[in-house]
């Protein structure tokens, strides 16, 4: 998929209703208040060298930051968001909101935008080193806590 693709996915989850329950669909994940796609992704490490890694991480990097300065071109300049600290504080107990309980437990920061009255989300998230990155949108309504 080419950047205007992704942005076209976008424009779409900006306009989508929100489910009133939970709602997972292959690479989509959505709740009260927000929508999770996976834009593209590379393929796994488990038998890896570590040279696929890198080739996949500069990948998918690149495409990330089209991505965001398509993004940025529309919205203005992103707010960068990091996950860190939602991560520890749900490890201590605390309930942490969707979509931001899964977006720190697979990244650890995003970009995100002001559009209306929902923030946009881009991210690269890895569940873990031999797991593919996968380039990652979303819209929601709930503020980062």
């Amino acid at each position: 998929m080419t950047t205007a693709d992704h942005l076209d996915t976008i424009d779409r989850l900006r306009t989508r209703e929100f489910p009133s329950g939970p709602a997972v669909s292959g690479e989509q994940s959505a709740g009260p208040g927000y929508h999770l796609v996976q834009l593209s992704r590379t393929r796994d490490f488990w038998d890896d060298d570590g040279s696929g890694w890198e080739e996949a991480e500069d990948q998918i990097s690149a495409e990330y930051a089209a991505l965001a300065q398509a993004v940025t071109d529309r919205w203005g300049p992103p707010q960068i968001f990091a996950l860190g600290s939602l991560l520890d504080r749900g490890f201590d107990g605390e309930e942490i909101p969707e979509p931001w309980d899964e977006l720190c437990n697979i990244t650890d920061h995003v970009h995100l935008w002001r559009a209306g009255e929902r923030w946009l989300v881009v991210c690269v998230a890895q569940w873990d080193k031999e797991f593919p990155f996968m380039l990652m949108a979303g819209v929601t309504v709930v503020d980062p806590p």
